[in-house]
């Protein structure tokens, strides 16, 4: 978690958006004022936090990163401000937490949307004191020198409305505001973004760079990356391994890429139910037509959040309306079992993506989520 930034991060990218970014996160950088920074997942939102700090003052100090959402509440305080010997069952010795850990430096909080009420409460307290007290200690200790950045994919004020999340605390954070744009709102930088990876995965596993058949520097630049650069990064590297030292071809691409119907360029750029709508057609042509599992299709990238809950529910209803609103002809569509068919229902009511039969339509045994759960 604790990285003092061997080489420092860098925006890639020629587009007015990356520009912009670019500027902002140079004002940001020259000042210790709180930073919340916000975006898609994978948009490069810790890109944008390393640059603040790698430009600051506090360069020379410690960058310390911690991924709120990754980390179960019950070590999240932990975590972030230590403990004291005897606190709780396995604490055999006193230990800094991370925000001790990037005194003169800066502490970057990702997903901190994710914080229980709980931990929104203790890190509120910090920011209002800057003294760190450990779990288990009596008293706070020393106050600390730490810049705080923090980032989210949710909408805070959102969260806010439905008493997710302390209006304290989000204007305690949001003293400078940066958003990073999802990559369809930046594709001028694709060119630059795919050869950029290209070389750096061919440096990285020590093979020749690779050339990219015309077709298929087409395809990346025509797929609208729902899950933005971090689906990028990956896709080259998976398609660099497996070209080798030989030219990457379309059989190298990842079987969405390659099953995916480009989104079609125009003048005007796609809204965002414009673009729910195509990825949830993508997916649901994965799993109904090409026989993907639900679970690696749909499940998987919406648990990393590569996939939003409209976009599931878009396929779910896709499959409702072609299944005539039964959940057990959904099952079947869907190639599951009748246990994996309740776990898809557990898992969309679990989530808020169940989709209701439509009013009027069959009311037939097994046509409601309800029957088959």
């Amino acid at each position: 978690m604790i990285d003092h930034l061997s080489e420092p991060a860098s925006f890639i990218g020629i587009s007015a958006a990356a520009r912009a970014l670019d500027e902002e996160v140079s004002q940001a950088a020259r000042s210790d004022a709180k930073v919340l920074i916000t975006g898609e997942s994978g948009a490069g939102k810790e890109v944008a936090a390393r640059l603040i700090h790698t430009r600051s003052t506090r360069a020379a100090g410690p960058w310390v990163a911690i991924n709120c959402a990754g980390v179960p509440d019950t070590l999240l305080e932990s975590e972030l401000f230590g403990h004291v010997k005897g606190s709780f069952t396995g604490a055999y010795r006193d230990k800094p937490g991370l925000i001790e850990s990037a005194h003169r430096g800066t502490i970057f909080l990702d997903e901190v949307g994710e914080m229980s009420m709980r931990m929104q409460a203790a890190l509120l307290r910090f920011l209002e004191s800057g003294e760190i007290q450990r779990v288990g200690a009596d008293r706070p200790s020393e106050r600390v020198d730490v810049r705080v950045i923090c980032a989210t994919n949710r909408t805070l004020p959102d969260r806010i409305a439905r008493g997710e999340f302390r209006e304290d605390l989000y204007y305690r954070l949001n003293v400078i505001r940066l958003h990073v744009p999802p990559l369809r709102e930046r594709r001028e930088d694709l060119p630059l973004l795919v050869d950029f990876f290209v070389a750096r995965h061919a440096s990285e596993h020590r093979i020749e760079v690779p050339g990219l058949a015309p077709n298929v520097r087409e395809r990346l630049l025509a797929y609208h990356w729902p899950g933005n650069i971090r689906e990028l990064k990956n896709v080259i590297e998976r398609i660099v391994v497996r070209a080798g030292q030989g030219e990457i071809t379309l059989e190298d691409l990842p079987v969405d890429l390659r099953l995916a119907t480009p989104l079609l360029m125009t003048s005007e750029a796609p809204t965002g139910a414009q673009l729910a709508e195509h990825l949830a057609h993508e997916l649901f042509d994965r799993i109904v037509l090409h026989r993907e599992s639900f679970w690696t299709a749909v499940y998987a990238p919406f648990m990393d959040r590569d996939v939003t809950r409209d976009t599931v529910r878009r396929v779910v209803r896709r499959g409702l309306d072609q299944s005539g609103g039964r959940y057990e002809d959904l099952f079947t569509l869907f190639h599951l079992t009748r246990e994996e068919g309740r776990r898809l229902v557990v898992f969309l009511r679990k989530h808020g993506c169940l989709v209701s039969v439509p009013v009027g339509g069959p009311r037939t045994r097994g046509s409601s989520a309800e029957q088959v759960a």
